[in-house]
């Protein structure tokens, strides 16, 4: 089962042209959404959610057209939203009792076996009684996907999922969703570019509402070595080489600058080889470095 975006388009009533012309096929399995802030993606997700509708455009999930069969989408989609609410007074075992009930699980047993095996997937099963108000920032994410994963869903969508989590749950949490990410098409939306490099196989760079590219990360990363270069530098001297060089991206280090640029020749000027990795695609990307779009570079 694949999910098939086609030209959708989504302009708001402030004449912001969230979403343009979008095309994308997404494949079972982990598939990573990665840009800025305001680049279109919680505008895709939500619509793929079922939750806004687009000015234009088709999206089917297999055979099912997603706009137009939203009641039968929704049978088999989880959502995890950037933000969500919980009720900080109520068990994790009993909040999730009630959204299974809410989604059509009936018979007790069921509904109870259920509830177990997710509480247990998630790794909350001995804190089940504990009140979610009590929960960390990763545990109510893990809370999160339990409760979107209700009904075995074939399309999970995930906004910003490791924001704000400490180290030790954002490992958790990334290993939890490249579980389920085996038999269900799962879009990860975030700007965190270590997430989709670590989980995703496939993914597109959304910036003002446009794909500017879809590959494979490993492919990617492979087609820039030998263009990445490095060179540590006083802060004093960034202006003059980001004038001299396609500069994609600086770091301090240690009180300096370290800055890579995006070059097919040695640059010279003491600039070293550098091994490139997905940031320096989503960078190069980003600055149009690599496509000769020009944009302005954006320094992290």
């Amino acid at each position: 089962m694949e999910l098939h975006i086609q030209d959708i388009s989504k302009t708001y009533s402030n004449g912001v042209a969230a979403l343009k012309n979008i095309t994308l096929t997404i494949p079972v399995g982990m598939y990573g959404l990665l840009g800025p802030n305001g680049a279109g993606k919680s505008t895709l997700m939500r619509t793929l959610a079922t939750l806004q509708e687009p000015d234009e455009g088709s999206i089917r999930l297999g055979d099912i057209d997603l706009l137009n069969r939203k009641d039968e989408i929704r049978q088999t989609l989880g959502y995890l939203p950037q933000e969500f609410g919980v009720y900080p007074k109520a068990s994790a075992e009993n909040l999730l009792d009630h959204f299974a009930i809410l989604k059509g699980f009936n018979k007790r047993r069921t509904r109870r076996e259920t509830v177990e095996a997710l509480l247990r997937k998630v790794n909350l099963w001995d804190v089940r009684r504990q009140k979610l108000g009590g929960y960390s920032g990763g545990m109510r994410q893990r809370f999160g996907v339990a409760v979107a994963l209700l009904g075995d869903p074939k399309l999970m969508i995930v906004d910003e999922p490791t924001a704000g989590l400490d180290p030790a749950e954002r490992v958790r949490f990334l290993n939890l969703l490249s579980e389920l990410g085996e038999q269900s098409v799962v879009i990860l939306s975030t700007h965190i570019v270590e997430d989709v490099s670590e989980l995703c196989t496939r993914m597109a760079i959304i910036d003002r509402g446009e794909i500017l590219l879809e590959t494979e990360p490993l492919a990617a990363i492979e087609e820039m070595k030998g263009r990445i270069w490095r060179k540590v530098i006083e802060k004093s001297e960034l202006a003059e080489v980001e004038r001299k060089n396609p500069v994609i991206s600086t770091k301090l280090l240690a009180g300096r600058t370290v800055v890579r640029v995006y070059s097919h020749e040695n640059p010279g000027n003491n600039f070293e080889a550098a091994e490139p990795d997905l940031e320096d695609v989503y960078f190069s990307t980003m600055t149009g470095k690599a496509s000769g779009r020009g944009r302005q570079p954006e320094v992290s």
